[in-house]
């Protein structure tokens, strides 16, 4: 007897062969690109962001902005580039910085690169024209629309693909926007050393770079979605018209239906800020973001005036003299690296994190000091890149910390928050020690209010360490030890049971009638084994590394001053 086997196949075409073939229902089926075309197209879209973020850091007379000015192509006083010129950066940073983040969600990113170019444009054409002290204060205040734009760049790229590829682009943008940096230092230091070019010149070549990204940023590819304002534009069906919903309710209705669009604004936005309130009972995100706020603001205190530091202690006229771009490049290669490095530290953060935020902070203290002090050029330089190497090194893990337990929205706003309020503690120190209008300090005893700074910082941070390490201790100390089962008399069982029993009516009790613990009682601390230690070791490292290019990247110089650098946060 011969066995009979079913071909799947085989039927299913006898069916398509009984089955009349309809043209119109053919037509109907859409035809969906292959995976290969959906790769080729994001490949093609991140290389070319890539290839422009690259293209948009090669200023080459950056790093020589400090000597320029003091020199005798513009020949300003150093107290004048101190006092009056470079503090007008962070004041106008500030002013920009919040409608600059709207703008670049409700304009779809694209137009807000296209102003960060022609800001950029605008920096270099008053660099090279301008005369007074008002050209240059006008000049730091179009760097700071070049600033307070990088978010465009930085999370731009998260709108052209999938979640599942955030690591991997925000990554390559990172690199990219690392080594045009880097590129970009060393060009200018090669061209002033072997090639004897004058900084004027070198800023002629800077503008012709900066022209050419302006360019390139003509055909990036605007996209239809955004993070607040364009969430529901794409996969979303088409609504009625404005035009057609007044027709339907005439008069007031028009104004109704824009209050009501307003009013839902206005709820997603508060919805978040409730969001944002529970999410800062967690010490670890509070922690972190108050490491956001103050260290970086005195990190940027710092970058913005050691050029004008470098130039004090070896005030030369001789251009083939000045080595501001190989501390640059080496500054930006070692945080590339430590920045790296910090990926692979393994401890246990709920418990060492105020210990080696307080041993980072003391040792930028130290260097801090020592760059208000030395007399020789060489050290003042490799001070420098130290102190940012150390600064890198903490932005990752800050990034993952503050990013790991959050929603892509709330995380944008977080760091949004963060970098808000250090721009006020950085420009009201700014007010207080640099402004003529304030103290008006040199540079040098700037440079020793600063150290003083991250000292109290860094000793904030060890006392919260040695406080969570005795209430580790406490807590180890007094947590009751279990009876042996055969040492129990019986009023002890009696009391077992009885608890054993009242916990399992209080279990069976609804939520919202069960007894909520505090902190306090041992179960919401955060600690060995705790809720947050676990969400914290398990949690995706993918979620986390995606935000790296939500922080502004270490892309740019201060104009007069120093590079300004940070998460890539990019």
């Amino acid at each position: 007897m011969q066995s009979v086997t079913f071909d799947p196949s085989r039927a299913a075409r006898g069916l398509s062969r009984m089955v009349p073939s309809n043209p119109a229902v053919e037509k109907q089926v859409p035809m969906e690109p292959g995976p290969d075309l959906e790769l080729r197209s994001w490949r093609r879209l991140v290389c070319y962001l890539c290839f422009y973020g690259f293209m948009a850091q090669i200023r080459p007379g950056e790093s020589f902005i400090t000597p320029y000015l003091l020199g005798p192509d513009k020949n300003f006083t150093r107290k004048q580039v101190t006092n009056e010129i470079t503090p007008v950066l962070p004041y106008s940073y500030l002013a920009v910085l919040v409608p600059m983040f709207l703008l670049t969600d409700y304009l779809r990113y694209t137009p807000v690169l296209l102003l960060q170019g022609l800001s950029y444009v605008s920096v270099w054409l008053l660099l090279l024209l301008g005369r007074s002290v008002a050209h240059m204060q006008l000049m730091e205040l179009f760097y700071s629309v070049t600033m307070a734009a990088r978010i465009a760049y930085s999370s731009y790229i998260f709108s052209l693909v999938q979640p599942a590829r955030y690591q991997r682009v925000a990554s390559y943008s990172r690199a990219a926007v690392l080594l045009g940096v880097f590129s970009s230092s060393v060009l200018g230091q090669l061209l002033v050393t072997a090639g004897g070019v004058s900084f004027s010149t070198l800023n002629y070549i800077s503008l012709a770079f900066l022209t050419f990204s302006v360019v390139l940023a003509l055909f990036l590819k605007r996209p239809k979605r955004s993070l607040f304002f364009n969430r529901g534009t794409a996969g979303r069906e088409p609504s009625a018209s404005a035009s057609e919903l007044e027709r339907m309710n005439p008069g007031a209705g028009g104004k109704l239906g824009r209050a009501l669009r307003a009013a839902c604004a206005d709820s997603v936005l508060a919805r978040m800020l409730r969001e944002l309130g529970v999410s800062l009972r967690r010490p670890q995100l509070r922690l972190w973001s108050l490491w956001w706020v103050f260290n970086s603001a005195g990190y940027y205190l710092v970058v913005y005036y050691v050029h004008i530091l470098w130039n004090e202690v070896d005030p030369t006229t001789n251009s083939a003299r000045v080595y501001n771009g190989a501390a640059d490049a080496a500054s930006t290669l070692l945080g590339a690296i430590t920045s790296f490095a910090a990926g692979f530290v393994k401890i246990r953060w709920a418990r060492w994190s105020k210990l080696l935020i307080a041993g980072v902070t003391v040792t930028q203290a130290g260097l801090v000091f020592f760059l208000s002090h030395t007399r020789h050029i060489w050290l003042c330089y490799a001070a420098f890149v130290l102190f940012r190497g150390s600064y890198q090194f903490l932005v990752p893990i800050a990034t993952f910390q503050i990013a790991v337990s959050l929603s892509k929205e709330l995380c944008a706003l977080v760091f949004g928050v963060n970098t808000f309020f250090a721009t006020i503690v950085k420009t009201v120190i700014t007010f207080i020690v640099s402004d003529i209008r304030g103290l008006g300090l040199p540079v040098r005893q700037q440079f020793q209010l600063y150290s003083v700074y991250f000292l109290l910082l860094s000793i904030i941070y060890f006392l919260g360490a040695v406080l969570d390490g005795v209430r580790h201790c406490q807590r180890g100390r007094h947590q009751p030890l279990p009876l042996a089962q055969d040492l129990r008399s019986p009023a002890e069982e009696k009391a077992t049971l009885a608890l054993s029993v009242q916990d399992k009516d209080l279990r069976s009790l609804p939520p919202a009638q069960s007894p909520r613990l505090s902190p306090e009682d041992g179960l919401g601390a955060t600690g060995p084994g705790s809720g947050e230690q676990r969400q914290s070791d398990l949690a995706p490292a993918p979620q986390a590394a995606g935000f790296l290019s939500l922080v502004p990247a270490p892309s740019a110089y201060t104009p007069g001053a120093a590079q300004a650098s940070g998460p890539d946060c990019s």
